[in-house]
């Protein structure tokens, strides 16, 4: 008796230390006594087989599953090439399993070779969507994955789908960097755990109505808890060298995912171009021709940080943390700038030299808090976002021209500097709500707020004899506000032969714009509505024919809108245009697919209030101005036709051409102006694997660009081409990549302006001739999937200068 009360002491301590859980472990090697590293091991309830808990061997082959209740369990080891072990084992303390072994499947490189799959590609009535989950482009970087998809073009550091930009996304949720920023994240990236990448010409009403044409990058989900990450060098060399390198890390546990990508760019770029410029005279007769050629270069250093944090709070709510970080310490251009002046006669009058000599800095950060609860009914699901950003940018410029006359005598010199700043705070919130309306449709709904605000000053003083005065004339102050309230309603349901996707989407916008200098306000307050509709029929097995239609809107950057004028040299000038309306464009489409191997589309668009930026001559006083304006309209229609199939099991091909007819129209000086251009794309893309398993791939991109037009400019026809080579070495954990790009030299860019009293022409020599060497290596459980997050949908970040190359 005087024992029980010490025995119920005993059992409840013993009870409490099981209530938190016992553990397993074990140790995993082969045959040959050597650890199985990364092996999956899962637990398993024995009675309904139901995932318990999760985990992997780590280098040393060795495991440990912790915090498992009592009871009884399966618990199952498996690794590529290996028989899985399946064994029935019951908790009543922590248990050591000890050694097991893992035998080997006797065909296992056969296997092995199987798992990379090919790559296939499905036309659905609003996209493209190409499989690329476990085939060879994984083993390489996001950008090159990108490069691959279909219809994709990758240069210059822009992507480009045919002719437009298109809007990136991870997983429905926006990259908010500009050209070349987004390049070096997608190459900094592994594709290792995309799923696939969908190109949508016509998205839903989900999306913003500024996003005409996106890709999104869709990646797979993980199953397994542990630690991966990769360290990666890339060396460039074109005019000059580039560099490029970073790391990646992502780990997972049960309810906590974490990753964080670093990378440091550093690049130096040559431009040289050939430019020639006809003024005329009060008759529209040539009066004086100028001839320049002109060499930049541009210097940078570039640091990105991002970070992603997702906690499942419960098995029906997440909460997620991301930011995404750029600086630029560093970013110089020096312009340097030989113009000839000529008579009508072409004799020589004069001539000078300019130098413009810039240092900028730069940072962009953006922070995201995502909140996602799902319900009980399948489908169901709540989304909250709330995001800000902090754009800051500043550049220190100094200018200053030599003239000489026809006999190399010096004339004069002119100088001025100049110094301005912008900063920009942008603010979004939005709400979602998704559910299955039934078995067969999807219903959506949700409202989003955006607040920007942006200030920006310049500032120029002019320059004699060593001394600076203020010109008041080229110094300004502008002050920007917009909000911007939205809301839509989206409905999809798919039939035995039809699918259907409606949604509208409606967006209203306040602006008001103050240039301090002249007290010039502009306001613009307009409410707009977006439908987009999509349909498909599946005529048979082999034949289904689709049409679409969306509406969507192009705002002007923050940039085109400040009225700031920026002279390059004394004759050349940027300027912005405050009165810019945004771009309306209503676009048209309808194809048919046969065998999900050829494609055949007609298409339509409007694009009206377009914006272009033109050089404009003023012919009195011998003067280019670059400066954004509105055109009343641009017309576009045109027929495509894609086929995309495998020549043998090792060679998958794809091919598009396309003909095209762009219209523009616009009134200038009183005078309406309409020109007209056809023009061809086309493309053609091969992928090849090499090698018994596979681990040798290539790719040779060839992509023509016809005559075109931009804008009242005529551009010239361009060849763009590029060659990737990509060996996996060390079990997969090493990636080496060879790149070529311009093999032919022809993607140099020629345009012309020839209207009414326009009359200017252009020859780019671009530094696009490059060979890349690159290497990346893989850590920890790399067969881990992970799933990667980007910032939320924000088409207010487009519009920030980008301040491109």
């Amino acid at each position: 008796m005087k024992l029980t009360p010490i025995i119920n002491l005993l059992f409840l301590v013993t009870s409490l230390s099981f209530g938190q859980g016992v553990f397993v472990k074990g140790k995993v090697v082969d045959e040959h006594s050597n650890p199985v590293s990364y092996a999956n091991v899962m637990i398993e309830a024995s009675d309904t087989e139901t995932f318990v808990k999760g985990s992997s061997t780590d280098d040393r082959g060795e495991f440990e599953v912790i915090k498992i209740d009592l009871g009884t369990y399966l618990l199952t080891i498996s690794f590529m090439g290996y028989k899985d072990i399946r064994k029935e084992i019951t908790l009543s303390g922590n248990l050591d399993l000890g050694v097991m072994v893992m035998q080997e499947v006797l065909q296992s490189l056969e296997e092995i070779n199987i798992t990379y799959k090919k790559p296939t590609i499905k036309k659905e009535a609003d996209r493209l969507v190409f499989d690329v989950e476990s085939t060879a482009l994984t083993e390489g970087n996001m950008l090159q994955a990108i490069q691959s998809t279909p219809g994709v073009l990758v240069v210059d550091n822009s992507i480009m789908v045919k002719s437009v930009a298109p809007t990136v996304y991870i997983n429905n949720r926006k990259v908010n960097l500009s050209s070349s920023e987004l390049t070096q994240l997608l190459e900094g990236s592994s594709a290792s755990s995309i799923k696939s990448i969908e190109v949508i010409t016509n998205p839903p009403a989900k999306y913003d109505a500024e996003s005409g044409v996106v890709i999104n990058i869709v990646m797979g989900k993980n199953l397994v808890t542990g630690y991966k990450g990769n360290v990666f060098g890339n060396f460039t060399q074109g005019v000059f060298p580039r560099y490029n390198g970073g790391m990646g890390h992502y780990f997972k546990t049960e309810k906590l995912n974490v990753s964080a990508n670093y990378s440091y760019t550093q690049n130096k770029i040559n431009r040289d171009s050939d430019e020639e410029i006809n003024y005329f005279d009060s008759n529209r007769i040539v009066d004086q021709i100028w001839l320049s050629s002109v060499n930049r270069n541009t210097w940078s250093k570039t640091h990105n940080l991002d970070v992603y944090l997702d906690y499942m709070l419960s098995k029906q709510n997440t909460l997620s943390l991301s930011a995404n970080t750029l600086w630029m310490p560093d970013f110089k251009y020096n312009i340097n700038n030989t113009s000839e002046v000529f008579d009508a006669n072409e004799s020589l009058m004069y001539y000078f030299d300019a130098n413009n000599l810039s240092f900028d800095e730069k940072h962009n950060l953006g922070f995201n808090m995502d909140y996602v609860h799902n319900f009980n009914e399948e489908g169901e699901q709540l989304s909250a976002n709330a995001h800000y950003t902090t754009y800051g940018y500043s550049r220190d410029q100094s200018v200053s021209s030599n003239y000489f006359d026809s006999n190399d005598q010096f004339l004069q010199t002119t100088s001025y500097n100049t110094f301005s700043n912008q900063d920009t705070d942008i603010f979004t919130s939005q709400l979602d709500y998704a559910r299955a309306a039934s078995e067969t449709s999807i219903f959506e709904t949700g409202l989003k707020y955006s607040n920007i605000s942006t200030n920006s000053d310049i500032t120029q003083y002019d320059v004699f004899e060593g001394q600076e005065t203020l010109n008041p004339d080229n110094s300004d102050a502008f002050e920007y506000k917009e909000s911007i309230y939205a809301g839509y309603v989206d409905f999809s349901n798919d039939w035995e032969l039809w699918s259907l996707n409606f949604g509208l989407r409606v967006e209203k916008t306040q602006l008001k714009g103050i240039s301090i200098t002249n007290n010039e306000v502009n306001k613009q307050d307009y409410l707009s509505w977006f439908p987009t509709a999509s349909i498909s029929f599946t005529a048979s097995d082999d034949l289904s024919l689709y049409t679409n239609y969306k509406r969507s809107i192009n705002r002007p950057d923050y940039q085109s809108l400040n009225p700031f004028k920026l002279y390059l040299n004394d004759n050349t000038v940027v300027v912005g245009n405050p009165r810019l309306q945004p771009v309306f464009i209503d676009h048209a489409v309808i194809g048919a697919s046969f065998k999900n191997t050829y494609t055949v589309e007609a298409y339509y668009k409007v694009n009206k209030n377009n914006i272009y930026e033109l050089p404009a001559q003023d012919n009195a006083n011998n003067i280019l101005t670059y400066a954004p304006v509105n055109f009343d309209r641009t017309l576009e229609f045109g027929f495509d036709f894609v086929v995309n199939f495998y020549v043998s099991p090792r060679w998958y091909l794809y091919a598009v051409t396309s003909f095209y007819n762009i219209k523009d129209e616009a009134n200038f000086w009183g005078n309406d102006i309409s020109q007209d251009q056809w023009s061809n794309y086309s493309e053609l893309s091969n992928n090849w694997q090499f090698l018994k398993d596979k681990s040798l791939n290539a790719n040779l991109n060839l992509i023509w660009v016809g005559k075109n037009m931009q804008g009242f400019r005529i551009v010239e026809d361009r060849l763009v081409s590029s060659l990737s080579i990509s060996k996996t070495l060390c079990k997969k954990k090493l990636v080496v990549s060879l790149i070529a790009e311009d093999l032919f030299n022809m993607q140099d860019m020629e345009d012309a302006t020839r209207f009414l009293n326009q009359y200017n022409s252009r020859f780019n020599d671009v530094d696009s001739r490059t060979v890349k060497v690159g290497l990346r290596y893989n850590f920890g459980n790399t067969t881990l999937k992970s799933e990667t997050e980007s910032s939320k949908d924000l088409q207010e970040l487009d519009r920030l200068e980008t301040q491109e190359n």
